[in-house]
């Protein structure tokens, strides 16, 4: 047994199995950037955490000396940082983990000059980070004086909301926040909740001393018909994919705008035709005056690319084609045609907007949204339709980028 134990592939293969922890940490850092923790029993996570912890100390230990563990040893103070930051009030989930990495930097096999130079630079880090931190919470982040007098679930479940009045110098106001209730990660005695998923769906100046809540669920025929009595001109904007498939080509939906006056008189056109112009409405002379030419099929391309554009476009056969440009292409394009001062001449772009009366039930259906769901009515108005969060994407659940809000 002592053979075994003493063996080299033995710790080897024990110091990957160590190496999980690690992974764990920084799984654990993710979360902290990108997660508001609520733990439902700190007694029982300290004693998990602190028992995963306690494992996973003496399998270092027996493997010190082995370069996976060094390597940990350092990373997971590191990882650790964050987490140490963001969710410093939840003292029975960090003590464990950052006793373990300061037991296995202090004991791991590395030399001593190494360890003193990491520890040094880990110990600057914290210090500066939560220097850092507090200036940061204490400066930027504009303190005020709120009151949550409403918060619950939709009937369906699939969202939160909360109804909360704010003082200020101008009477204050009252604001209905919504977020998605499908996109928590839960364990069993852990949730995490996505941060900055909050929207506000209404907001009211003065506070508001009535709230009167009512909830309904309405299909999406019945939404859109109520929508388009409102009004016939409510734009929809749709991928590129989605108005291939209904029948609206790139070529179809291109346009020039903020077109410079000298060019409108030259094609014919007036001051006060200030709208963006479809390439479809021009002649092929109006085209012409924005270097752009039409073939046979109805495609448009550039009369006389500049040689940025020819770049941009990469090789493109004896056309350059504007459906096929993207947007540094635009950019590109737009770029070489500029009046004496560097200003562009005309700004072509591709306008993917549909009035919401040309869509088909079929093809919203198509485009995700959902055959019924909730609406909420505040004091007689509707504040919310799961009908436009899912038409607009209120809630970008699967999209992660860092920002300063992750950390206020």
């Amino acid at each position: 047994m002592k053979a075994f134990f003493s063996n080299i592939w033995t710790k080897r293969f024990v110091s990957l199995i160590a190496a999980f922890y690690t992974v764990g940490v920084f799984f654990l850092c993710y979360f902290s950037i990108f997660y508001d923790i609520h733990i439902h029993s700190r007694a029982s996570v300290c004693l998990i955490v602190s028992g995963i912890s306690a494992i996973a100390l003496v399998l270092m230990l027996y493997t010190r000396k082995q370069i996976i563990t060094r390597v940990c040893s350092f990373l997971i103070l590191l990882a650790m940082l964050p987490v140490v930051l963001l969710y410093f009030d939840e003292k029975a989930l960090l003590i464990p983990i950052v006793i373990t990495g300061i037991v296995i930097l202090l004991l791991s096999g590395a030399g001593e000059g190494t360890k003193t130079l990491i520890g040094t630079i880990i110990l600057l880090m914290y210090i500066f980070g939560a220097l850092g931190y507090f200036l940061f919470t204490t400066f930027f982040v504009t303190a005020a004086k709120t009151e949550v007098i409403a918060k619950g679930v939709s009937p369906s479940g699939r969202y939160r909301y909360s109804v909360i009045n704010t003082e200020d110098k101008s009477g204050g106001s009252t604001a209905i926040y919504f977020e998605p209730n499908y996109a928590d990660k839960k364990f069993p005695m852990v949730t995490f909740t996505l941060k900055n998923m909050e929207r506000v769906c209404y907001l009211e100046r003065p506070i508001s001393e009535n709230v009167d809540l009512k909830w309904d669920t309405m299909d999406r025929q019945s939404i859109t018909d109520e929508l388009n009595n409102i009004s016939e001109n409510i734009m929809v904007d749709l991928t590129d994919s989605e108005l291939e498939k209904f029948g609206h080509p790139i070529d179809s939906r291109l346009e020039v705008a903020e077109v410079d006056v000298y060019i409108l008189l030259e094609i014919g056109l007036t001051a006060s035709d200030v709208e963006p112009l479809r390439l479809d409405d021009l002649d092929d002379t109006q085209l012409a005056g924005f270097d752009i030419g039409r073939d046979a099929s109805g495609k448009y391309y550039v009369l006389d690319p500049s040689p940025e554009l020819m770049d941009k476009a990469g090789p493109s056969g004896d056309k350059i084609y504007l459906s096929e440009l993207d947007a540094k292409g635009y950019d590109a394009f737009n770029s070489s045609h500029v009046n004496s001062w560097g200003v562009p001449l005309f700004k072509l772009q591709k306008n993917n907007e549909l009035p919401l009366s040309s869509l088909s039930d079929e093809q919203l259906a198509e485009m995700g949204v959902s055959e019924s769901g909730d609406v909420l009515t505040y004091n007689g108005k509707v504040c919310f339709r799961y009908y436009v969060a899912e038409l607009e994407d209120y809630f970008e659940v699967d999209k992660r980028s860092f920002s300063v809000d992750l950390f206020s």
